[in-house]
């Protein structure tokens, strides 16, 4: 806990950000740090509750509560009220690998079940989160922590988003020697091109892909593994593989005209602006560009949003966002009352912005894209939607009805569509002659070992589509039940 009545005295402090209309003239973080003693009056709110919901970590119906990484928040939001901010950053990577990242693209499932937040804005967790771990890099406090001792074991691991990441932090503090295979030119999986730069700078990544390398993992880059070297191959040069792929496969839009010149999978757009940008400052031209452009955005979560985000800082002329669910209420419903993430409607970082330079919030709700209509050359020219009700049926399940008479016609030039993931690209799973099951790769949670022996998986590979968290919890018990498997295998030889 922080002061004893700092949750009393002190108000919810949000995290100073640059003002939309500034921001979208680039592609830069908008957010800014509070300073020291702002952030120690933050920590003070956290109360003593008892029992700090903020960190127990588990789903409930399919909702996450609390931090899946089981942070101990409530430490070091006390130590940083105390001005002990070294101690706080070795509490914080006591559990989390990469505070950075997660301190700037989660959604925080631990602030929606703070104990305050069930009648008070929560404490404001992230905030001091990305503050602690910032501070320890200036500070010059985050050092190499080389290993004592090799085992002479070798693990491969396919894929280096934050599951891969993390499994290979904690494979090597172990004594293995890790390599990564990346089939991009770059380490960070989504996290690298698919998150815009203005949620999280590049140079967050390499300068903790840097410490990776200096404490002994190797990464090997522009290597597909399938193409560029065998399963087989792989599987005869290494004691252990993990398959850390992420769930790639992007769910496409199955209407007629959607294979019309300017619809676009959402994060290729995302891919082609973040990955010119990180080059070359956009001086290659390789960026998907918008100007003076009608953009559509096709789904209603994340994704789409840093869409609609990127779009705006390219000039588009219009963007709008479709979503197929109702306006998201503005308190908690019975469906998702404390300590579950509450679910309620906010104004994010690409909506203020569109509404300061378009004067309106782009997004639209229950909608229904019925068909896209193509010029002679195959180029889109509009949409056609129609609205919606949702219904509770009579058997307990929602519904969707159609609502004659609200049918719309949209003059569009591109159609992002972020209407989330399938599952795992199935080539490489294959090669390696593992199970698929709802195009996941099969493992269970509490080995995380395939079909085959000696291969394991980790992240969105294995439980689908999830968020960075997740990922980094299912990369760090990945590598507990890897290092196990190479301590049997020792004993056996």
């Amino acid at each position: 806990m922080g002061k004893p009545t700092g949750f009393m005295e002190f108000k919810r402090q949000k995290t100073k950000e640059q003002q939309p209309l500034a921001r979208i003239g680039h592609f830069e973080e908008y957010a800014q740090r509070l300073t020291d003693e702002q952030l120690q009056t933050q920590g003070a709110r956290c109360m003593d509750c008892g029992t700090p919901f903020c960190h127990m970590g588990i789903e409930i119906r399919g909702s996450a509560a609390g931090c899946p990484i089981n942070n101990v928040i409530p430490e070091w939001n006390d130590l940083v009220y105390n001005g002990k901010w070294q101690e706080a950053l070795d509490r914080l990577h006591l559990t989390n690998n990469f505070p950075e990242f997660t301190g700037r693209v989660c959604p925080a499932p631990c602030e929606g079940s703070c104990v305050l937040g069930i009648n008070e804005p929560a404490v404001a967790i992230k905030s001091i989160e990305r503050s602690i771990i910032d501070k320890g890099f200036e500070e010059g406090w985050v050092v190499p922590r080389i290993p004592r001792h090799r085992t002479g074991k070798t693990v491969a691991i396919i894929g280096s988003g934050p599951a891969g990441l993390a499994a290979a932090d904690e494979l090597n503090q172990q004594g293995h020697t890790v390599t990564v295979y990346e089939r991009s030119d770059r380490a960070g999986g989504l996290l690298m091109y698919g998150i815009p730069n203005m949620k999280l700078e590049k140079d967050v990544i390499e300068r903790r892909i840097q410490l990776l390398q200096q404490e002994g993992i190797t990464f090997v880059y522009n290597t597909e593994i399938g193409v560029d070297m065998t399963a087989e191959e792989l599987r005869a040069k290494y004691d252990a593989v993990l398959l850390a792929t992420g769930a790639q496969k992007q769910r496409a839009l199955r209407i007629e005209g959607s294979e019309g010149n300017g619809v676009v999978l959402a994060m290729d757009y995302l891919t082609s602006v973040t990955k010119s940008y990180v080059h070359s400052n956009f001086e290659d031209g390789q960026a998907m560009n918008v100007e003076g452009k009608n953009v559509i955005v096709i789904g209603g979560g994340d994704t789409g949003a840093d869409c609609v985000a990127t779009a705006i800082r390219q000039n588009c002329k219009s963007v709008v966002q479709f979503g197929k669910h109702p306006k998201l209420p503005n308190a908690r419903t019975e469906e998702t009352m404390w300590p579950k993430d509450p679910n309620t409607f906010t104004f994010d970082y690409a909506y203020e912005e569109v509404d300061a330079k378009l004067g309106r919030d782009p997004r639209e709700y229950c909608i229904h894209t019925e068909k896209i209509v193509c010029d002679r050359d195959g180029n889109i020219q509009e949409l056609h939607t129609i609205y919606m009700e949702k219904i509770l049926g009579e058997d307990g399940f929602h519904y969707f009805k159609e609502l004659p008479g609200t049918e719309k016609v949209w003059p569009v030039d591109y159609i992002f569509v972020a209407i989330g993931f399938e599952g795992v690209e199935k080539e490489l799973p294959e090669q390696f002659g593992v199970e698929l099951i709802n195009n996941r790769i099969a493992a269970t949670i509490k080995d995380y070992q395939t079909t085959v022996p000696g291969v394991f998986t980790a992240g969105d590979a294995r439980r689908g589509q999830s968020l960075v968290v997740w990922a980094i919890k299912e990369g760090r018990e990945a590598a507990a039940a890897v290092h196990q498997f190479l301590v049997r295998e020792a004993v056996s030889a």
